[in-house]
């Protein structure tokens, strides 16, 4: 007890004495070698300085500003205006057998048990109640505010899942942020976490208590503003999609790898380039955000093959993507990959190759993209042949490379002057459609305030005009706090201009895929929920 109150001493003197001098990381680890030496203690935590800080009143905290946002872990979480947070589905079949995936015991199929967001969920037994309200815990006791949060759900098809574990999960996963406000003080042993809805329960059931927490979650302190599910698309149908919409979700990745049929045959991928088209223009349709995995370096392509892929993913209106995520081929144990390496009959780029492909592809990314990675978060150890460089992003920027894709503009801490910002509009065909890219910009168009994605599809089944994405970037703000970038009326402006570019395309209503948590935002512009199949989106009637 004489320790802890030591130590409690020595982290209020640590922020009283050198608190307001704090101002990188640099600082802040000095400050921490001096109470260290004076207390005699062996290391101070950023989440103890946080905690006290918490405490302080509004007034007091005010100086201390610098120091909290100093103090934040890996602060870029939530930079983009919204907190990620992962979670995983049990191992289940997977209706594959891709040549490149690993099949790990008791680990769902394509993961490694060593990754990151893997280990998280076998420590909470891949239950979702769990593995939500943990990462809330970890987020806010690293600094962050994870009241706007974009749920990702990981683990393989998630399609192929059977439907009453799909809303079971989805419901605790609700459940968990609804109730996160409330039990996070008393979250002591994980384990001792009780999931509150049963899989017992029938589908119905399921159903009902899922409307039921989504209501709630409309005006909670942690809202889920997006969803994001996993699947292949070949998988993908019209009843898929109207699941999914009952479930959240406003965004789908599926396992693209290539667009190349005689490479995903030789990799036994399970479909071909046809049925990356048909899903993707179905997914438009219904307004969904679309990114797909891409695989450099598989059996049967070269980098110049790699590079001819990349460019018609975004000249071939079948494709069109909004985001990317590389996922360099490597060799893992476990694979048939791994015995065709064995055989000397699978030969992995050099890092060069590779290094120099995907600068070759940002250098020809379009503005209305988002590479969200360039590479997979396997640990080193766990790859046999193939790229172990960590930080490829950084080295891409180092060599100088200009790239315009989304994350490469977007802002951070900038406070935008809105008469320094204009608002820029890209068309392309995508689909059976058109797409409309309005961005909020810098008049260098260097950094990227907003945006807001619009499609004009006339054979959509939910709207003419449907609003695939609105997002406003910088440090999140949670709902009711002072304005920084967001909830400084950008939002308001892209939408607008949405609204202009339905009228002159004569759409009677204009829609908008909205994650449940975002729901009362649109609203007090003027949307309502929809009937039939398009009752689960926000949708307004467009005057003349």
């Amino acid at each position: 007890m004489k320790e802890s109150k030591s130590k409690t001493q020595a982290l209020s003197i640590l922020i009283s004495k050198f608190g307001q001098n704090i101002k990188d990381s640099d600082s802040l680890s000095a400050a921490k070698r001096a109470i260290c030496k004076e207390f005699g203690l062996d290391f101070v935590l950023n989440s103890e300085l946080l905690a006290i800080i918490r405490k302080m009143s509004k007034k007091e905290r005010i100086n201390f500003t610098k120091l909290a946002s100093v103090l934040k872990k890996r602060a870029i979480r939530t930079m983009s205006g919204i907190a990620p947070v992962a979670v995983l589905t049990k191992p289940y079949p997977c209706p594959g057998v891709c040549a490149y995936c690993p099949n790990e015991k008791d680990v769902p199929t394509s993961y490694l048990s060593n990754e990151p967001a893997v280990m998280r969920a076998i420590m909470c037994g891949y239950d979702p109640y769990r593995q939500v309200v943990t990462r809330l815990g970890s987020l806010e006791n690293n600094g962050h505010e994870p009241n706007k949060i974009e749920l990702i759900v990981i683990g393989g098809t998630w399609s192929y899942l059977p439907e009453n574990y799909q809303y079971w999960y989805i419901l605790n996963c609700f459940k968990a942020a609804n109730d996160f406000q409330k039990i996070k003080k008393e979250i002591i042993v994980i384990n001792k976490l009780v999931t509150p809805y049963k899989k017992s329960l029938s589908l119905l059931e399921l159903k009902k208590a899922l409307i039921i927490e989504q209501k709630k979650n409309e005006s909670a302190k942690y809202r889920l503003i997006g969803l994001t599910l996993e699947t292949r698309p070949d998988y993908l149908n019209e009843k898929e999609l109207l699941r999914m919409r009952d479930l959240g979700c406003t965004r789908v990745e599926i396992g693209v790898q290539a667009i190349d049929d005689e490479i995903l045959k030789k990799n036994k991928r399970g479909h071909l380039v046809e049925a990356i088209t048909k899903g993707t223009n179905l997914l438009r349709s219904f307004g969904f955000k679309i990114t797909y995995h891409i695989m450099p370096a598989l059996p049967g392509s070269t980098p110049k093959r790699d590079l001819e892929m990349f460019q018609e993913l975004f000249t071939d209106s079948r494709f069109q993507p909004d985001q990317i995520k590389f996922y360099p081929t490597v060799v893992t144990a476990g694979s048939l990959l791994y015995r065709w390496w064995k055989k000397g009959l699978y030969k992995p780029y050099s890092d060069e190759a590779l290094k120099n492909l995907i600068i070759d592809c940002k250098k020809i990314v379009p503005r209305y993209v988002r590479i969200i990675r360039l590479i997979r978060d396997i640990p080193g150890e766990s790859i046999i042949a193939g790229n172990k460089i960590t930080n490829l992003r950084q080295i891409v920027q180092q060599e100088g490379v200009v790239c315009n894709c989304i994350r490469c503009r977007e802002a951070h801490q900038e406070i935008p002057d809105l008469k320094k910002i204009k608002i820029n509009i890209e068309k392309y065909s995508a689909g059976e459609g058109v797409e409309y890219f309005i961005s909020a910009d810098s008049l260098d168009k260097k950094i990227l305030f907003g945006f807001c994605r619009l499609s004009i599809n006339d054979n959509s089944p939910i709207s003419k005009s449907l609003v695939r994405e609105l997002h406003v970037y910088g440090e999140l703000v949670p709902v009711g706090s002072a304005s920084k970038i967001q909830h400084t009326g950008l939002g308001k402006i892209l939408l607008s201009e949405a609204e202009k570019i339905s009228k002159k395309n004569k759409a009677e209503n204009i829609s908008v895929i909205s994650g449940i948590g975002a729901r009362n935002y649109y609203r007090k512009l003027g949307y309502r929920l929809g009937k039939g199949k398009s009752s689960s989106y926000l949708i307004k009637k467009l005057t003349s």
